[in-house]
């Protein structure tokens, strides 16, 4: 008979030793080894993060629950869906993602909408999570600057499929003065719920993406709705004198009210 197999000793894990700095971020730092192997509990979270990864692609965006909470905010939606036909389509041409379905374009060239100052578009993008999660609650913070600057905000569209670029053609439908894209970003395996925003003024067709100013990486664990919000209603302000693009320069950091608030967000932090 063959001998039973021994059990070998277990290798102790050997700790990183900057281990304390990793409570203050989701990045993969100080992670540790077991000889010159990873140890099995960070090999498990790195495949669960490339799992919630993929599902962030390739979930499909509730409508349905995103118009709900956008009612509860008094504000009105529409539904489009870009040129691609399906999610396959979507990742392999992005050009498609950009454009929209003519059924779409017709529809909002149909609504009986009055032009207005801004007109939010709420797009799935690369990460349908990023979207349902963090969208309305940034829509929600940023309402008040906005009445406060007393401007008319147009219906909210919701797209499917969508690339940043297709808020062009939306806003060029509707009329609007300036578009803000809300779209689910590429994510990463720290980050699968990473919201942007893009601001364009005078939305057309052939919009270049140095037209546009970017805010990324809007959630609790990156940039906090309010700080969010007021990066954008700065923005809002300042491009509609300007004009958005490279030429507008982000100064919302610089004013007392941005201070307040990241005063008040690293206190929730740390409290």
């Amino acid at each position: 008979m063959n001998a039973p197999l021994s059990h070998g000793s277990i290798s102790p894990i050997t700790e990183d030793s900057w281990q304390d700095l990793a409570q203050h971020t989701v990045a993969r730092i100080a992670l540790g080894r077991v000889g010159a192997s990873l140890p099995t509990r960070e090999t498990l979270r790195f495949a669960l993060a490339h799992a919630q990864a993929r599902d962030a692609v390739h979930t499909p965006l509730d409508l349905s629950a995103l118009s709900a909470s956008l009612q509860d905010l008094q504000l009105p939606s529409l539904q489009v869906r870009s040129a691609a036909p399906s999610r396959a389509a979507y990742l392999q041409r992005p050009d498609q993602g950009r454009r929209l379905h003519p059924d779409s374009r017709a529809s909002l060239l149909a609504a009986a909408v009055e032009p207005c100052d801004v007109l939010f578009v709420i797009g799935d993008g690369l990460s349908a999570r990023a979207v349902a999660s963090h969208a309305v609650p940034l829509i929600a913070a940023t309402l008040p600057y906005l009445q406060e600057q007393g401007l008319r905000l147009g219906p909210v569209v919701l797209a499917t499929e969508a690339r940043v670029a297709l808020a062009d053609e939306v806003g060029e439908c509707l009329q609007a003065a300036m578009v803000v894209m809300l779209i689910g970003e590429r994510p990463g395996l720290s980050s699968p719920d990473s919201l942007g925003v893009y601001l364009t003024s005078a939305p057309r067709s052939g919009r270049m993406d140095s037209e546009r100013n970017c805010i990324s990486n809007v959630r609790p664990q990156g940039l906090p709705y309010p700080l969010a919000a007021y990066k954008l209603a700065w923005l809002i302000r300042a491009g509609r004198t300007s004009g958005t693009g490279v030429a507008l320069k982000d100064g919302s950091a610089a004013e007392a009210g941005w201070l307040h608030l990241q005063q008040l967000a690293l206190a929730a932090q740390q409290g």
